[in-house]
């Protein structure tokens, strides 16, 4: 099965970078490329592709605008990759809140690219520690939420459980280890969390957990 990406980047030399070390894999495909935000939408909407590699600062609209504006069409399927010379905490932070499914460096290595766009197009979130840890961080300076019941009424207590921990960073091999199951059973799981809270992603869960109060990152 070809992974169809759609390349994102003001700049035309970082485009064609990309696609040689995208297009040298049997199975990723470049099927459009956009050097603005608005382009990107329409030539998402048209193109329906697997994943987008979006950049961050362009003109006319940013990266993050256009993946806000992707993952508000429920007639869009894709998953963004958002691709940035700046690993600073605002464009984590915003790229996860905008819907973005992974975070990935420009100085990454190339192989690290490749592996990025099937984790993702896979349904997977591409969430580093480093990028788990500084949303606990991040979420540890904030006052302590109420825990929101109504948005979580449908799940049973292992699923919250399964959220909870989740949060703190655990790959599903931990996940599965912590709980006494197999990673099949996490997987289906996380499968359940994600469907009955309209959710994403792993990335989005995260995030979800916290600003609901579901685990308090101010805890030891």
């Amino acid at each position: 099965m070809t992974i169809r990406v759609v390349l994102v980047d003001d700049q035309a030399m970082v485009r064609a970078g990309f696609r040689l070390i995208l297009e040298a894999e049997d199975d990723i495909a470049i099927v459009g490329e956009a050097s603005d935000g608005e382009q990107a939408i329409d030539v998402t909407r048209r193109m329906q592709p697997d994943v987008v590699l979006m950049d961050v600062q362009m003109p006319k609209m940013d990266g993050l605008e256009a993946t806000r504006r992707l993952g508000q069409d429920s007639a869009i399927r894709s998953r963004v990759l958002i691709l940035t010379t700046f690993e600073q905490d605002d464009y984590v932070f915003e790229a996860l809140r905008a819907g973005a499914s992974g975070f990935l460096l420009k100085n990454a290595r190339p192989e690290d690219l490749v592996q990025a766009v099937r984790v993702v197009a896979a349904g997977e979130a591409l969430l580093a520690p480093s990028i788990t840890r500084r949303v606990i961080e991040e979420y540890s300076r904030r006052p302590a939420r109420r825990r929101d019941d109504t948005d979580l009424a449908n799940l049973t207590e292992r699923e919250v459980e399964v959220l909870r921990l989740l949060a703190t960073g655990l790959s599903n091999a931990e996940l599965a280890a912590r709980l006494y199951v197999s990673e099949g059973t996490v997987k289906t799981h996380l499968s359940h969390v994600l469907a009955k809270l309209g959710l994403r992603d792993r990335v989005q869960a995260v995030v979800f957990a916290y600003e609901h109060g579901i685990v308090d990152a101010r805890q030891p």
